[in-house]
């Protein structure tokens, strides 16, 4: 029910490996962050919101909560029939707006007023994903792609991932303003779409990604003028390059990650790919970094295997999820790179929820991620930025 307390769950431990201390924010249900694109915190770093099941614990049918870390109460915001997928969420960065999917509905939440209204409703035979606001909070751009699932991807392992690659032949970008007005697709391709992230620096700049495999993608990433339709590649890709988890800089840049061939970039619950080999190329993956014109301009040879990689706002500072540990990846001035354990997550890599998905608080000292230990828990996990490395 919304308003509905609960009382904290949280409690620190000191990690095995590293000797770091670490929150464990939640004990309890599916709990998870929003996705590493986006940012849990609210402004002042005090707060999360996050998703969890632990009003309906007998289905994975997830509401939105809100997490005072001090104290480590929570409040649930929502209460849809439908429930909230993972990773179908954002929010502007001053925090007063979130945008979630239920179903086929887009729907505004707006933690000031309390308000919560339906923007709009899918009529067609279509699955809505990847939602974004603009970073002038006046906007909402998402992805559209037809439904043509036999298997549906987010199975164990990436099931059904590589079947959905093939079988959209149809997907698109689109737009509505935070009134309601003005839905309209701004792009329309012959790609399973994915990875929509606005600029955050420039209303009128998104991008997006044809989705896939890494290895059977031949172009990941795409900058599009979301008022003209204008779209270009962001780094022209060769058959040697296996591309995504691109993100923007808070600086208005795109990075991405590079791991060369032979990678697809999932990662199973065995720790292994599941759509690809290693090729024994013994080319090293890095970190491209691009202008918004999709001009790359510099690249750090990232010799480390992680699933996702996050940036703190002036860029010296990476986190990963790697197989087994939450790591740190500190960038010297010659582009030197050099790793630092900071966790053990131990999550099982099953399902998409138990992906670690790490990412800074707003003000870099804080990291967030998620963890499973079953098929019918996840938890959050807090940990703080050793000072020798702020």
């Amino acid at each position: 029910m919304i308003g509905t307390k609960w009382p904290s769950e949280k409690h620190t431990f000191l990690d095995p490996v590293s000797g770091q201390p670490v929150t464990q924010l939640t004990d309890q249900y599916l709990n998870f962050h929003l996705y590493f694109t986006d940012n849990s915190f609210d402004p002042s770093c005090e707060n999360i919101y996050f998703q969890s099941n632990r009003c309906n614990p007998e289905s994975e049918r997830c509401q939105l909560f809100r997490m005072n870390l001090e104290s480590g109460e929570m409040e649930q915001l929502t209460d849809d029939p439908a429930g909230i997928m993972q990773a179908q969420v954002t929010k502007t960065k001053d925090g007063k707006l979130i945008a979630y999917f239920t179903g086929k509905e887009l729907r505004l939440y707006n933690t000031e007023t309390r308000e919560n209204t339906l923007l709009y409703e899918e009529k067609g035979d279509f699955i809505l994903s990847n939602l974004f606001f603009s970073c002038d909070s006046k906007k909402i751009g998402f992805t559209r792609n037809e439904d043509r699932d036999t298997i549906p991807d987010g199975g164990p392992n990436y099931l059904g991932f590589k079947e959905k690659m093939f079988a959209i032949k149809d997907g698109r970008v689109s737009v509505i303003n935070v009134d309601g007005s003005d839905f309209h697709d701004v792009l329309r391709d012959t790609h399973w779409i994915s990875h929509f992230q606005y600029s955050p620096d420039d209303p009128a700049i998104a991008m997006f990604c044809h989705e896939g495999p890494w290895n059977y993608v031949q172009q990941r990433i795409w900058v599009i003028n979301m008022e003209t339709g204008d779209f270009r590649p962001c780094f022209r890709q060769s058959e040697e390059d296996c591309v995504g988890h691109e993100f923007w800089s808070e600086g208005g840049d795109i990075i991405f990650d590079n791991r060369r061939d032979g990678h697809d970039g999932t990662i199973s619950s065995s720790g292994t790919q599941v759509f690809a080999e290693e090729t024994g190329s013994g080319r090293t993956p890095y970190f491209g970094f691009a202008h918004k014109d999709g001009t790359v301009y510099r690249k750090i040879d990232m010799p480390f295997y992680c699933n996702h990689y996050y940036a703190n706002a002036d860029l010296s500072l990476f986190v990963g999820d790697a197989v087994k540990d939450i790591v740190l990846i500190s960038i010297d001035e010659n582009g030197g790179t050099k790793l630092t354990t900071l966790a053990r997550h131990n999550t099982t890599w099953k399902y998409q929820r138990s992906h670690c998905h790490p990412n800074f608080s707003w003000d870099g000292k804080k990291i967030l991620y998620s963890a499973d230990t079953d098929d019918t828990h996840d938890n959050i996990f807090l940990v703080e930025v050793p000072k020798e490395l702020l």
